[in-house]
């Protein structure tokens, strides 16, 4: 066998995908799915190992919906009885966690079997919303209460026992950890207005701080890059804001529609950032100019288990 032309053979797609995306300018969203495709409600996006986005509420509610780099999609799982998710989450084993915000439940979904488990439960929750995961697999998730105007933020530990860590704060929506996992930011919807946390040795949070405050509109999901710079999505202005950690204004761009919900990070170098839009209800993507943190756990993750 000519085990050069097989080679190359082997890893043309690859390198196609690699080369079509380097192609690409940056921070300029272009579709990947038709419009209309999902509901309104689609939230929460993630991507596994292999690079495949998640998000939730796609055909109709209570779905988990799949779409591959292409844009090829289904329906990957169906919530049980009255779930519906929000937030998603991949922890470095693979497990998918769900923010189910109308049980007051994290789920589980196996994502070999496509099975769905109560992971945590409580009562006290308005309805868990956008998730973060820390380097330690704890997963932190805000809570807000859009009647009163005020929020709740929550941790939940790799065994399902959930803390509350603030209460009567802001309303609470986008969420995330710093690459270090030292510290928390959160950011709130009404008061628009983004805050840095510290994580405390034993897990509270402490030095609350203002990171930046912005003077219209509203905000909504947001993930860090590998450097620590927030993307975060401003509703209604239709925008995706590029955040330094001391606050900056780095970089601004369109979303193609008023209502970007959250953003994700994948491709094959990981600076493919994925957009639920939901004025259009589809899914944007956009190059940008750093890998996304949740791609990088992903590295490290396959390089520990090489033997």
């Amino acid at each position: 066998m000519n085990w050069r032309r097989f080679t190359l053979t082997l890893f043309a797609p690859l390198l196609c995908l690699c080369s079509r995306a380097e192609d690409q300018p940056l921070f300029v969203a272009t579709p990947l799915t038709n419009p209309g495709a999902f509901t309104h409600g689609i939230e929460g996006p993630a991507c596994d190992a292999a690079g495949n986005i998640y998000f939730v509420n796609g055909p109709w509610e209570q779905t988990i919906q799949k779409v591959t780099p292409q844009g090829d999609n289904e329906v990957f799982v169906t919530l049980p009885g009255k779930s519906i998710g929000n937030g998603i989450r991949f922890g470095r084993d693979g497990t998918m966690y769900v923010a189910d915000y109308t049980e007051h439940n994290i789920l589980t979904v196996d994502m070999r079997t496509r099975a769905v488990k109560l992971f945590a439960h409580e009562e006290r929750m308005n309805q868990p919303n956008d998730l973060a995961i820390a380097p330690d697999g704890t997963l932190y998730a805000s809570d807000p209460n859009w009647d009163n105007g005020d929020g709740q933020l929550w941790s939940i530990d790799r065994h399902g026992h959930v803390r509350q860590l603030a209460e009567k704060v802001g309303t609470t929506n986008g969420i995330e950890v710093s690459p270090d996992g030292h510290t928390l930011y959160v950011n709130e919807s009404v008061q628009l207005c983004v805050w840095a946390f510290t994580i405390a040795p034993d897990g509270s949070l402490t030095g609350k701080r203002l990171l930046k405050k912005f003077d219209d509109f509203s905000l909504d999901g947001m993930r860090c890059d590998v450097d620590g710079n927030l993307y975060v999505t401003r509703q209604l202005k239709g925008t995706i804001v590029k955040l330094s950690p001391t606050g900056e204004v780095l970089k601004e761009f369109s979303a193609l529609g008023a209502k970007p919900s959250n953003v994700c990070f994948g491709g094959p170098d990981g600076r493919t950032l994925y957009i639920t839009e939901v004025e259009h209800q589809r899914l944007v993507q956009a190059r940008v100019d750093r890998p996304g943190l949740e791609w990088q756990r992903w590295q490290e993750a396959a390089a520990n288990r090489s033997p």
